[in-house]
């Protein structure tokens, strides 16, 4: 199955405006190459871009596109995870300007049970971003449990 024909929003639990993620390059196991398009209409591009920190969303979101196409070559739908965290975000820029493509990869360091940690970078073309994220995604019974308030 070839990744790059695959619409971004039937990867992610995400509805439009928030799929931010233009488009999906490639996939492995423990890798996913993803592209952003910065453009005037990008959501919260301002005058100048989208601001920096913006990049931890696009790590994340790469992050879901990753298990979304994992989840669909078990025939199963993406579910929804949670951003727990990113340990040393790290921006050489203050904001991705308009005009420019980005290139998000993300690598799985661990992923056990629900948890999952993967480092990441962006690229325009030389690396300006870093990080590690870390992802938290329950099974469905326990994200009914976290939307209807009972913790369980």
């Amino acid at each position: 199955m070839d990744i790059t024909t695959i619409p971004v929003c039937e990867l992610l639990p995400h509805a439009p405006p928030m799929v931010l993620l233009d488009r999906v390059l490639s996939y492995d196991d423990s890798t996913l190459l993803a592209e952003v398009r910065i453009r005037p209409d990008s959501v919260l591009c301002q005058d100048d871009g989208v601001p920096a920190w913006v990049g931890i969303e696009y790590m994340a979101q790469a992050v879901a596109a990753h298990a979304g196409f994992k989840a669909r070559l078990e025939g199963e739908p993406p579910r929804i995870g949670y951003l727990l965290g990113t340990r040393s975000y790290k921006s050489s820029v203050g904001h991705y300007p308009i005009g420019t493509t980005l290139t998000i990869h993300i690598q799985s360091l661990f992923v056990e049970m629900a948890l999952g940690a993967f480092a990441c970078r962006i690229d325009m073309p030389d690396t300006v971003a870093t990080a590690t994220i870390n992802v938290y995604q329950p099974d469905d019974d326990a994200t009914e449990n976290i939307d209807s308030g009972r913790i369980s």
